[in-house]
């Protein structure tokens, strides 16, 4: 069987399971039969924790009247670490504080600032990914006062469960900064859910008490980071059909928006209709000031820049048109056909559509097009024996495609980085792993 045919076949069973309501619950319990420890074991499979570390950033007024962002709370502090260890942290925390205030430093004390999540992505040296959360909030007070931007750093992405950890972080800061450590260090203790459970923080709020706070990591966790309804709210569903045209084409873009939280939101819901491909180029889903010049790059780009720096963006004189605008072929990338089903597909969607039903449509929608164009490229991944390296016969698969329009759109897709390493990991994999390719 096709492994993309099973992946989709996986998917529907579980949006079947949904929709019976099938799936069990998993309540939590202090305590635990030998049989319900074992389970308890399943639960956090994930054998992660939440996160790295938190940092509070806010501007600060510097000797020459501008406001700088930096960090006045790290926690936890990390001790014992040898000299180049703290100079990654350092260059890290340092990337954090651009990020949390990508604006720069044109800041001033304010009266009102409506409070907003995002999140972005830092790539170290060797090219394994990070994940950074923020919230940025005006504290309560009187008077004019400076925003403060509250940082999570975890290797796990997952927009949703974080979002809900900052609204309890946001409670917490409006009776006092020090309500936030106690809450966040309980987090710290707990391991992060498996897919589908909960897990339960025992957490004090003046005014409340002691509340357990339960926090469940959603059932698909391919999802888990992604909100489309944002990215369905700012684009029709035919703009959304032409930046997945040029994405799957490895162009370079650039999405513009007022809203930090916009910005990430759509890049990373974008980023996930490639699935199960994955971006292989640079994706900034919030553009500093001071990186600015990023959108010159060559090289194919998913970039976030805010509207007040869009001028900055797109008056470089080294970036083409095609970049800022688009390259006039977008309606005709994908093959006829195979695009009308996906706008079919997405028309069971509308406005008043819930983050749940988003999440069973879109994928949907997208999924059955790599599936018809490229779904039979494991028959020709031949092998010269049962555990031995793959070879992928890329002309035979080409010609295999009966459309032409499909096959002309399959010849350029072969030739994207995503399609390339994706091949190269099922070349990798013995076909007695998981039955991809054919033994001579």
């Amino acid at each position: 069987m096709k492994r993309f045919s099973t992946l989709f076949s996986s998917f529907r069973g579980k949006i079947s399971k949904d929709r019976t309501g099938n799936e069990p619950d998993v309540p939590a319990s202090t305590e635990l039969s030998p049989v319900e420890e074992k389970a308890k074991e399943q639960r956090y499979t994930s054998g992660q924790f939440f996160f790295e570390y938190l940092v509070v950033v806010r501007p600060k007024k510097t000797k020459d009247g501008i406001y700088e962002p930096q960090i006045i709370y790290q926690f936890p502090k990390k001790d014992g670490m040898v000299r180049f260890q703290k100079e990654e942290e350092e260059k890290t925390l340092k990337a954090l504080t651009l990020f949390c205030f990508p604006e720069g430093v044109n800041w001033a004390p304010l009266t009102e600032y409506p409070s907003e999540t995002f999140s972005f992505v830092l790539t170290d040296v060797d090219g394994t990914r990070k994940n950074g959360y923020c919230r940025r909030l005006l504290p309560d007070g009187k008077g004019a006062r400076l925003p403060e931007a509250y940082c999570i750093i975890s290797n796990l992405a997952c927009f949703g469960l974080f979002s809900q950890i900052f609204d309890e972080v946001e409670q917490r800061r409006k009776f006092s900064m020090a309500m936030i450590y106690p809450f966040m260090q309980s987090l710290r203790e707990s391991a992060f859910p498996a897919p589908g459970h909960t897990v339960n923080i025992k957490s004090f709020i003046p005014e409340r008490g002691t509340e357990i706070i339960s926090l469940t990591r959603p059932t698909d966790s391919w999802l888990e980071h992604v909100d489309f309804r944002t990215l369905f709210k700012c684009l029709s569903d035919e703009e959304v059909l032409q930046v997945f045209a040029a994405t799957v084409l490895e162009r370079r873009i650039i999405f513009i928006a007022d809203e930090l939280g916009t910005l990430s939101q759509v890049i990373h819901a974008v980023a996930v209709l490639l699935y199960p491909f994955i971006w292989q180029h640079t994706l900034i889903s919030i553009v500093p000031e001071i990186l600015i010049d990023v959108v010159m790059a060559p090289t194919p780009y998913l970039l976030g820049v805010q509207k007040s720096l869009a001028d900055q963006a797109t008056d470089q004189t080294e970036v083409s048109d095609q970049t800022r605008d688009t390259m006039g072929d977008e309606d005709t990338i994908l093959p006829h056909k195979l695009k009308d089903e996906i706008k079919q597909a997405l028309s069971a969607k509308n406005e008043k559509s819930s983050l749940e039903e988003l999440n069973r449509v879109v994928p949907e929608a997208f999924l059955p097009f790599f599936i018809k164009t490229v779904g039979h490229f494991a028959k020709y991944i031949v092998r010269k024996g049962k555990d031995q390296r793959g070879e992928f016969q890329r002309t035979n698969f080409c010609k295999a495609i009966e459309s032409k329009s499909t096959r002309r759109f399959v010849k350029t897709f072969v030739q994207t980085q995503m399609f390339d390493l994706f091949i190269q990991e099922m070349e990798q994999r013995p076909a007695s792993q998981d039955g991809t390719g054919e033994t001579l």
